[in-house]
């Protein structure tokens, strides 16, 4: 299970460290002394901000970015492809679980999607915790009741804590065995969990409050195990709930009439749809053809081709679709063609380095993506957080601390840029430069044209994927690499299978990503660190020690200017090292939908929320419906 759990935002990293929640007015918190400690103070808040003010409080009717007023009505339906035989998403490696099946829990604290840094009580009303946050009370809410009626109580969460301690990812479990001493219930509504002394407490607040709600009377009765695959859903405190599944191709989920949290101010305008419909299908094509034909009612696409070309069908002329191109402020996954750094065969960067250079970003973008996309640079693409030039300022003072240990190509080079293509798919002179990378590695061409080491052995290399719909852009890229002289074989294998051999780290090399986030913290070591190199969240297996010493600093730092030098450091030693094959970023949002669902005038930052804060319109569905648009 990731160490960010929010539901409310996108792809959060929730490592926050220490703020002073003194603004007047702003925080509403208050600081009182500590039982029997003079020097410490207990801070009270309703959330939690490192680095700014909370931009809301409890005494706010409901957050800036959604219509208080929109009806609780009708239904909205997606498209999954591929198959599903689990609803635990957190039985890692064991089934392929269904879309979603997290949308009935809730976590202590959520985060918006207006605010970098910000974490407030949703089943909690207020969380206490000294000056040195070495611990943290969390005081419940008394009407938090879940679906299945039985109230939530402290006894809850302490379970939820303990049986991902119990079952859940090593990963996981392992790094909260370190940091969290005790875990305690002090009555029904509270709950308090205290750190450990070396280890830093910069982050631990929002990460014990990112805890889901799970039911400990369903786990006991059941005898379930949060490490199985399984289809049955343990109730939660969410708005929505299970309604209904046929193993493999629909799942519906009902919005529950008795969500306790309907008139939260954090959840006014939410949750709108009375249901949310997944149907799946075996690859992209069906799934298209079944839009046009009105099977489900809203796509969100991610194929340049289909946008660029395959929306003309009649529903769109009818005007009973709408497309659109919505903002997205959000940070684009840090994606590519994934190297598995656990494999000796690519443990050289020269090798990697030829592989990527094979990649021709121009002519694909130009020819098979209609140049709608920019190539991605950095993990985190953003002015704050992103490497630039020669490192300087604090960066420069951060990496000059681990001088010794890092090639001199960081300090005397520019941060390392993609590099460039030509208009044909195969470009020479980059073909030029990686059979002389290949040479410093090792490889010369034999007589049938393959690059052999001096053992006479063959690069060979295996990219499997799933997704037929991707053919057409790593097919060209695998022939480039076999001009390169490599034995490479492109494996579309089915989504089970493909599933599986992820999550066993079974292969050369895959598309993957990383998730990135405006604030970072200890998620950084689970998804770059070499003591989790073998996690499903470290796809490459990537370990760098001076990694790992830099973002156990980021615990540490007190201001934000600190924290994106850091990152910045992490970001151009990263990116020097290689070990993704950097592809294609779109920062927008495509969208089509049935003309039934209707948006706030202005979208938050950071969602698109066609699940969360968009709405249905009767009338309009009305209309389509008699005009024999839907099924």
């Amino acid at each position: 299970m990731p160490r960010t759990a929010s539901k409310t935002a996108p792809l959060p990293d929730l490592r926050w460290t220490h703020l002073a929640l003194l603004a007047a007015g702003a925080l509403a918190a208050s600081l009182v002394p500590a039982f029997g400690e003079s020097h410490q103070k207990i801070i009270k808040s309703y959330g939690y901000n490192e680095y700014e003010a909370l931009k809301y409080s409890p005494e706010d009717p409901h957050l800036a970015y959604v219509n208080p007023d929109a009806p609780k009505a009708g239904e909205i339906s997606i498209a999954s492809i591929g198959t599903f035989d689990s609803m635990n998403p957190y039985a890692t490696g064991k089934g392929s679980w269904g879309a979603y099946s997290t949308i009935g829990y809730e976590d202590m604290m959520v985060s918006t999607s207006d605010e970098v840094g910000s974490m407030y009580c949703l089943l909690c009303e207020t969380l206490e915790y000294p000056e040195d946050e070495s611990w943290v009370i969390f005081n419940l809410r008394q009407d938090v009741k879940f679906s299945d009626g039985t109230p939530l109580t402290a006894h809850d969460i302490l379970f939820t804590h303990n049986l991902l301690i119990d079952q859940g990812t090593p990963s996981y479990a392992n790094y909260i065995k370190q940091v969290v001493t005790s875990a305690e219930a002090l009555d029904d509504y509270t709950l308090k969990f205290t750190f450990a002394e070396d280890v830093p407490k910069k982050g631990m607040i929002t990460q014990m409050g990112s805890l889901p709600a799970w039911s400990k009377k369903w786990y006991e009765e059941t005898g379930a195990r949060l490490d199985e695959s399984r289809l049955e859903i343990s109730p939660g405190t969410g708005p929505y709930q299970l309604d209904s599944l046929d193993v493999g191709r629909q799942i519906v989920y009902a919005r529950n009439p008795d969500y306790w949290g309907a008139d939260h101010y954090l959840m006014k305008g939410r949750a709108n749809f009375d249901a949310i419909r997944v149907e799946y299908f075996g690859d992209s094509s069906a799934a298209f053809e079944a839009f046009k034909a009105g099977v489900y009612t809203f796509r969100r696409e991610n194929s340049s081709i289909n946008w660029a070309t395959l929306y003309d069908f009649p529903a769109l002329d009818k005007g009973w679709v709408t497309k659109d191109t919505l903002p997205d402020g959000a940070l684009p996954g840090a994606s590519g063609f994934v190297f598995n750094m656990r494999l000796d065969k690519l443990a050289d960067r020269n090798i990697r380095l030829a592989l990527g250079r094979m990649y021709n970003f121009t002519w694909t973008n130009e020819n098979l993506q209609y140049g709608l996309f920019k190539q991605r640079e950095s993990f985190w693409e953003n002015d704050r957080l992103k490497a630039k030039g020669l490192p300087e300022g604090r960066e420069l003072e951060i990496l000059e601390e681990f001088r010794d240990q890092l090639p001199p190509a960081i300090f005397e080079e520019e941060a390392w840029l993609p590099h460039e293509s030509g208009k044909r798919p195969l470009d020479r002179r980059n073909l030029r430069a990686a059979l002389a990378l290949m040479e410093e590695a090792g490889f010369t061409p034999g007589d049938d044209g393959l690059l052999r080491d001096a053992n006479g052995q063959t690069l060979d290399i295996e990219f499997i994927h799933d997704r037929q719909s991707f053919d057409r852009i790593l097919l060209p890229y695998v022939e480039n690499v076999k001009a390169l002289g490599v034995n490479i074989t492109y494996n579309r294998i089915d989504p089970s299978q493909y599933q599986n051999r992820r999550q066993s780290n079974d292969f050369d090399m895959r598309f993957a990503g990383y998730g990135s986030g405006l604030v970072e913290g200890s998620g950084l070591t689970q998804k770059y660190g070499c003591e989790e190199r073998d996690d499903i969240f470290n796809p490459a297996g990537y370990c760098n020690p001076v990694v790992d010493a830099i973002a156990d600093r980021v615990l540490e730092v007190e201001t934000y200017e600190e924290l994106s030098a850091h990152v910045r450091a992490l970001d151009r030693i990263m990116r020097h090292d290689y070990f993704m094959v950097p592809v294609w970023m779109l920062q927008e949002n495509w969208v089509a939908y049935f003309d039934m669902y209707e948006y706030p005038g202005t979208l938050p930052e950071f969602g698109l929320g066609h699940l969360d804060y968009w709405w249905y319109n009767a009338e309009k569905a009305e209309a389509l419906r008699a005009a024999g648009a839907l099924r």
